[in-house]
């Protein structure tokens, strides 16, 4: 069994929390290294979306993938300052948010980049489709949502699930990455080729 202060060590290593909170949240967990590190995960993810709102990304990357010279992805990952830039976490991000677009092919950042008429023919093919199949009238809204946000999931990065862990969105991975190095982080753009495709 781990002593406490290499349980210490690996609560920080795994969240960026300082050691007095690493410290206090194992002693309030009475050890238990899993529930204090779901604990710091989740204090971590509070603290960067706090922080999301008040600050601005202007530094980062932009990472290249090219899988087997058929795909390449170049994507922009924004963060606060350029000592970010250049930390192991940020640029693991960085490549698996490029691997997610070489493998899942997303049309948009997010739901708001989605223009709004092609959002709203969606509403309204998936309405008519719902209608079409009798359901009804009352619970169309809730399906039509249902099907928005398996829109979403096929189309947005960010609501894409992860490929390496599909319990996690890109959403939730870049919040992660914020949390762990204590700025806000922001996927700009991106853009895809395939060879052939137009």
């Amino acid at each position: 069994m781990a002593t406490p202060a290499e349980l210490i060590k690996k609560l920080r290593e795994e969240t960026g929390a300082g050691i007095l909170d690493a410290k206090k949240t194992l002693d309030e967990m009475g050890g238990d290294y899993d529930k204090a590190l779901s604990i710091l995960k989740a204090k971590a993810i509070a603290k960067a979306d706090k922080k999301a709102v008040e600050r601005t990304a202007k530094d980062g990357v932009i990472e290249t993938y090219v899988h087997n010279g058929k795909v390449g992805v170049l994507v922009e990952l924004n963060c606060e300052t350029d000592f970010v830039a250049r930390l192991p976490q940020f640029k693991e991000a960085a490549h698996a948010v490029a691997l997610q677009i070489a493998a899942m092919n997303p049309k948009y950042v997010s739901p708001e980049s989605i223009p709004a008429d092609e959002l709203e023919a969606t509403k309204k093919t998936f309405e008519q489709a719902t209608r079409a199949e009798g359901k009804p009238e009352t619970i169309i809204p809730k399906i039509v949502e249902g099907k928005l946000a398996k829109y979403y999931a096929e189309t947005c990065l960010l609501n894409q699930p992860y490929i390496k862990d599909d319990k996690q969105t890109i959403e939730e991975l870049i919040k992660q990455a914020s949390a762990q190095t204590g700025e806000k982080i922001v996927v700009r753009r991106f853009v895809r080729y395939a060879l052939g495709e137009e």
